[in-house]
């Protein structure tokens, strides 16, 4: 073996293995669509999400929307909608997210509330 391709291979990350899945719970609204989002977020990541809101450049709605999305990026974990496959692709719930109607948005911004306080209240309020 090269040089160069020893160093590749000793800077490839340790795969995970027998990593259980983290805790989740299931919302349903009233159509039937099912939001599920993690119970728990590492302390580095709730760090992240509150650090957000002190952004001196960003005005208070700015600021405010910028949490609203952290959070559901990074509580989100599969999202079905209409009875399709369940969208589970971060990106893809994000973007799913930010189209949809001001109904729905409200709806998740409350399933969001209400499973923070619940789940991690480090980050109520």
């Amino acid at each position: 073996m090269q040089a160069w391709q020893a160093a590749c291979v000793a800077k490839r990350k340790p795969r995970r293995r027998g990593r259980e899945p983290l805790p989740s719970e299931r919302y349903t609204d009233l159509e039937g669509n099912v939001l599920v989002l993690r119970s728990r977020l590492s302390a580095k990541t709730i760090g992240k999400v509150q650090e957000s809101l002190s952004s001196p450049a960003a005005s208070t709605e700015d600021a405010w929307r910028r949490r609203e999305e952290m959070l559901f990026e990074r509580l989100a974990v599969s999202w079905e909608i209409a009875g399709l496959d369940p969208l589970t692709d971060q990106a893809v719930l994000l973007g799913r997210y930010r189209i949809a109607d001001s109904e729905t948005q409200r709806w998740v911004r409350g399933t969001i509330a209400t499973h923070v306080e619940r789940h991690i209240p480090e980050l109520s309020g």
